[in-house]
C-alpha cells in the first residue's frame, strides 16, 4: 500500500518529515480499503528496524555505511508493501553526546591530542599511558580491559555521530514518515527504542549493552521488555544499519536470549539482508580477521541461517 507521499527516489532526501500530508494519506488509504487496527490482527508481524539514522543511512552521515541509501528504499517498498498487515513498528535510536567512551574527546595522547576516528584503543595502549582518559580514568581501564576479554570487540574511536539534538541523530527522513504512515494507518504508535546513552559503555546491540557493569558501577543490562516484545510476534523481520555492527549485534543477543529459552522461536526471525550493509575494512594490509567487516558479517549471517532464523531478501521475505 503505497501512499502518494511516497517516492523510492527520494529516500537520501533530508527533508522535514511531511506530518499532515503523510497523515492524510493514512487516513485516506484506511478508509478506502476499510484498513483493520492493528489491535485485532491474528497474525502478528513486526517490524524491528536499527539506526535507521542520518549518522549511518545518508551520504552527508558522519558514519555513512555504503549502501545504506539502497538498503533503505528496499527497506521502506516491503514495508509500505505490507503496511496494511503490520502489526508493531520498533524503530531503535544511536542516541550519544560528546563524551562517550568511543569518541575522541574522551581520550588523549602525551601530546593532549585527542585520537582519530577508527583509532583502536587496547588495554596495552591504556596501561602504557599511550592513551589517556580525559575522565573516568579508572572505569575507562576497566572497560577496555572487559570489552576485549570479551572476544567480539576491541575500543574503536569512532567519529562524532548520532549526537542527540542533532540532525545526524534524526531517522531517515523517508523512514520516519513512514513511521507516520503505518501509525495512522493501523492505529499503532511506533515503539521508539533510544539505546547507547550512557557515556562509559557502548552499545552496538539494541537489546544490550557490550559491558554492564565498570569499576563497581551498573552501566546497563539486557532489555528483557524489549525482547518480551519483539517475540510476542509470530514474524519479525529485521533490518537496519550495519550488517557488521549494530544489527549483527542485536542479533546475536536475540541468538543467545532464544537458545537459553525456547530454540523454535528462532523461526520469527526474518533477517532482510538486502536491507542491511556492513561497515567497510579500514585500508590495513594486512587485514586483521577481526576488521574484515564484511567477511564477519557474511559468515554471521550463515550462522544465524543454521540456528534457525530466516535470512531472506525483501522481495522474497513475506
Amino acid at each position: 500500500m503505497r501512499p502518494r507521499t511516497f517516492d523510492p527516489t527520494q529516500t537520501a532526501s533530508l527533508h522535514v518529515e511531511r506530518a499532515s500530508a503523510v497523515i492524510d494519506e493514512a487516513l485516506r488509504l484506511a478508509s478506502e480499503h476499510h484498513v483493520p487496527r492493528a489491535a485485532n490482527d491474528r497474525v502478528r508481524v513486526a517490524a524491528f528496524g536499527i539506526d535507521v539514522q542520518v549518522a549511518f543511512c545518508l551520504p552527508q552521515g558522519s558514519l555513512f555505511v555504503p549502501g545504506a541509501v539502497e538498503d533503505t528504499t528496499r527497506a521502506l517498498e516491503f514495508l509500505y508493501d505490507h503496511a496494511e498487515q503490520l502489526t508493531t513498528l520498533i524503530l531503535s535510536l544511536d542516541t550519544h553526546r560528546v563524551f562517550q567512551i568511543f569518541h575522541p574527546s574522551f581520550w588523549i595522547d602525551g601530546e593532549g591530542k585527542h585520537p582519530a576516528p577508527f583509532t583502536v584503543i587496547t588495554t596495552a595502549d591504556v596501561r602504557s599511558g599511550r592513551w589517556v582518559a580525559t575522565r573516568d580514568a579508572e572505569a575507562a581501564f576497566d572497560y577496555v580491559q572487559r570489552l576485549e576479554a570479551g572476544g567480539k570487540y576491541v575500543l574503536t574511536v569512532w567519529p562524532y555521530h548520532a549526537l542527540l539534538g542533532g540532525v545526524s541523530h534524526a531517522l531517515v527522513p523517508a523512514m520516519m514518515e513512514f513511521s507516520l504512515f503505518h501509525a495512522t494507518l493501523r492505529d499503532a504508535p511506533t515503539v521508539f527504542e533510544i539505546k547507547g546513552t550512557h557515556p562509559l559503555t557502548e552499545s552496538y546491540s539494541v537489546l544490550a549493552p557490550e559491558v554492564t557493569e565498570v569499576a563497581g558501577q551498573r552501566v546497563g543490562a539486557f532489555n528483557a521488555d524489549l525482547f518480551d516484545l519483539v517475540m510476542k510476534h509470530d514474524r519479525v523481520y529485521v533490518f537496519g544499519q550495519a550488517k557488521s555492527h549494530c544489527v549483527l549485534s542485536t542479533l546475536r543477543d536475540l541468538q543467545r536470549k532464544i537458545a537459553a529459552t525456547d530454540r523454535s522461536l528462532a523461526r520469527r526471525i526474518f533477517v532482510l539482508e538486502d536491507a542491511m550493509s556492513p561497515v567497510p575494512p579500514p585500508p590495513l594490509d594486512p587485514l586483521p580477521p577481526e576488521l574484515d567487516f564484511p567477511a564477519i558479517a557474511k559468515r554471521s549471517m550463515q550462522e544465524l541461517k543454521d540456528f534457525g532464523m530466516n535470512v531472506v531478501r525483501c522481495a522474497d521475505a513475506w
